[in-house]
């Protein structure tokens, strides 16, 4: 996995709302406790509206990290098919196709959004 934010080796997947929109953001140890560090004084004034802690990254067998996120199962499970991995559709994704999904995922050139800053008048 590769950090959203500075581009280094990402270890955890971090999700979180706002404004009604959910989103998960890839970060290194360091830019997650920042980011925490970062939301902390909101989360300690705001009201807890439901939800449960949880817990979307869970340790693998070989240290990394495997996101537990259903999307993100069924992308890799889509991926798995589309490339020839034999996959089932239940149960645990086997950390060969988990390891050359993110391992695909990292040498992938990531596309640069363009700005909708432009109006014609």
């Amino acid at each position: 996995m590769v950090d959203d934010i500075d581009g280094s080796d990402a270890t955890q997947t971090v999700p979180f709302t706002l404004d009604g929109a959910a989103y998960e953001i890839d970060l290194s140890d360091d830019n997650a406790a920042r980011l925490r560090d970062e939301f902390a004084p909101f989360v300690a004034a705001g009201r807890r509206t439901g939800g449960r802690k949880t817990r979307l990254t869970t340790p693998n067998t070989n240290g990394t990290k495997v996101t537990t996120d259903r999307e993100h199962t069924r992308a890799v499970r889509a991926w798995a098919r589309d490339n020839g991995w034999p996959i089932s559709d239940r149960g645990r994704i086997p950390s060969e196709v988990l390891d050359a999904h993110n391992r695909v995922r990292r040498e992938a050139p990531v596309a640069k959004s363009r700005s909708r800053s432009r109006r014609k008048k």
